[in-house]
């Protein structure tokens, strides 16, 4: 492990985890909705939003799939010091993190009708998150809200699983917006 992965988490954790925490679930409770958030300085391709997730929602009992180019040695270590999150296969992952064209997507469970809340929340890094694109519509959006996505095929497909299926971040920079499964993307 080197120096850097010491680096990079909350520097006031109480204050800063809840904080990030608030900014998270708010985003997922309005699909779409396009929020900034603070406190981590992890290591490339980690955007601050997407380590700001980890550190906030991984423990040492969440597993992590991490995708092709984010499965390297200075993300391992960080998230390692950090929050010691075991890494794992896309089948037994908790959470997983990746550019979109390298998550296996069919790969990561679904839940179960017994326990739904056993799926997966993928946190997707985007070249780009704005508020142009597809609609979406469902819990928590008044009318609709657009949002720029890699496509639409895959989410159509999640949604009608409800109450199985996939839950997303999507991370730009400090920037995440969040796409439950119960949300229509049209």
């Amino acid at each position: 492990m080197n120096g850097l992965a010491l680096s990079g988490g909350f520097v006031d954790g109480p204050i800063q985890s809840a904080q990030a925490f608030r900014q998270i679930m708010t985003a997922m409770a309005r699909p779409g909705e396009i929020l900034d958030v603070s406190g981590a300085a992890p290591p490339a391709p980690l955007s601050i939003a997407a380590g700001t997730i980890l550190l906030t929602l991984c423990d040492p009992e969440t597993p992590l799939f991490l995708a092709p180019g984010f499965d390297i040695d200075p993300v391992r270590d960080w998230i390692t010091f950090h929050t010691g999150a075991p890494f794992v296969s896309a089948g037994d992952a908790q959470f997983a993190v990746g550019v979109w064209k390298d998550l296996p997507i069919a790969s990561f469970p679904i839940g179960t009708a017994e326990y739904p809340d056993r799926s997966t929340t993928l946190i997707v890094e985007v070249e780009d998150l704005c508020t142009q694109g597809f609609v979406l519509r469902g819990p928590g959006i008044k009318n609709s809200r657009t949002l720029s996505l890699p496509e639409t095929e895959v989410f159509a497909t999640n949604a009608q699983l409800f109450p199985l299926g996939l839950d997303f971040y999507f991370t730009h920079r400090s920037r995440l917006a969040a796409l439950p499964r119960t949300t229509k993307v049209s």
